[in-house]
């Protein structure tokens, strides 16, 4: 009997644990995420579409096939012929091997614009995920803030209850106070709603069940990247547009490649047997045949097509000059928030809210004297969390600030 009692002590602790790991919430730190974006779908299909143009590439040195025909030859339209054959014949042509090199080359430099412009929507979607993960690290840190407001309000609304049997206390500001407390209310739902509005745009960059709930590291790190040195050669080699103009350039290069080698001639071979009538020998035919790319009317497309590329790679070079210039820009701008921001930031903590939280204790110090009243109390508490709030608002800002650099430098 007792036996049995323990083994359903046991059974029910091992339910209870059961139950209580399923409703753990998970806890996905950034990097966590970014595991999980990297299979993300649409950066899978890059992968199959360099996949597929290395397919292709690997059979860019293919021949053509070889051709063979057979049939009457030179016979006269007679029931039983005495001339004439019937023959077999085969032809293949041989592709100049320069001009299979070429378009080998060519096929497997675009896999590496493939790459390229996979790297670029990484960087674009683990910037949002950055974001957004940010987002709601803040929101933690304002529901955090909304307890200890409510604390504070629950305090007060307590004593002034007490205050009130004993005719210390009004009733229109036991009204306000509640009414305080009540706003807070809706804060919180606000609040709740843009952890969930975020939790989905996350769950959709991992690809998974868009409601499923999970926590985050509410650690924030703030970097000094306002003090960090411009360097153009490291920003353009980090950056993968500027890197997949760089491959684009090196395709139309190896396009020309392509061009030029339609200047050199291709080679085939013809051979014949023919089954002659009316007891005349047999015949054959061996010929060999030379292309000849260079007269002007086989020469103008390539040619032209030369020339052509010229002016993409002058177009895409500008492009390159362009898009470095306006990194640089933006990289300075972010620069400058930053600093700006890290003072607002500043100023908040050291002064704004130390000053605040000194009036919210002379209110209470007095309210508690009897020398105040609870409405300046409550506006001391409001204040108090109107600047916390604000001082949470403008590190959210610093970290999209953060973000921003990063994207356009391409750290993740």
């Amino acid at each position: 009997m007792k036996g049995m009692i323990n083994k359903t002590i046991l059974f029910s602790c091992l339910v209870m644990s059961a139950i209580n790991t399923a409703n753990a919430q998970e806890r996905l730190s950034i990097d966590s995420i970014f595991a999980r974006i990297r299979r993300n779908p649409a950066l899978l299909s890059y992968d199959a579409k360099a996949s597929a143009q290395d397919a292709y590439a690997a059979g860019a040195k293919n021949l053509d096939a070889p051709k063979i025909s057979a049939g009457q030859y030179q016979t006269p339209y007679s029931v039983n012929p005495n001339t004439g054959s019937f023959m077999l014949q085969a032809e293949q042509m041989f592709t100049n091997p320069a001009k299979l090199r070429a378009k080998a080359e060519y096929m497997k430099g675009m896999s590496r614009v493939t790459d390229e412009d996979k790297a670029y929507l990484q960087n674009q979607l683990f910037a949002q995920a950055k974001s957004y993960y940010n987002d709601r690290v803040i929101l933690e840190k304002k529901l955090s803030l909304l307890q200890n407001t409510r604390n504070l309000l629950e305090y007060m609304l307590k004593d002034a209850n007490i205050r009130l049997t004993y005719g210390k206390e009004t009733l229109s500001n036991i009204y306000k106070a509640k009414a305080d407390l009540y706003q807070l209310d809706n804060i919180q739902e606000q609040l709740n709603n843009e952890i969930r509005q975020k939790n989905i745009m996350l769950n959709t960059l991992m690809d998974r069940d868009k409601n499923a709930a999970f926590a985050v590291d509410t650690d924030v790190v703030v970097h000094d990247y306002e003090t960090a040195l411009a360097d153009s050669a490291a920003l353009a080699s980090a950056r993968s547009d500027i890197r997949s103009i760089d491959r684009n350039i090196e395709l139309q290069r190896l396009s020309a490649d392509v061009e030029n080698s339609k200047r050199k001639p291709d080679f085939g071979i013809q051979a014949a047997h023919m089954f002659s009538y009316g007891g005349n020998p047999n015949q054959y035919v061996l010929m060999g045949s030379i292309t000849i790319p260079i007269v002007p009317w086989s020469s103008r497309e390539y040619k032209a097509n030369l020339e052509g590329i010229k002016y993409e790679v002058q177009e895409m070079q500008q492009k390159r000059f362009d898009l470095l210039n306006q990194a640089e820009g933006e990289i300075a701008s972010q620069r400058a928030g930053m600093g700006s921001k890290k003072r607002l930031l500043e100023n908040y903590n050291d002064n704004i809210i130390p000053a605040e939280q000194n009036a919210y204790k002379t209110a209470l110090l007095a309210y508690e004297q009897n020398t105040g009243n609870l409405q300046s109390v409550l506006d001391a508490i409001k204040a108090l969390q109107d600047s916390r709030m604000a001082a949470l608002d403008q590190l959210q800002e610093l970290l999209q600030l953060q973000v921003a650099y990063e994207k356009e430098n391409e750290k993740y």
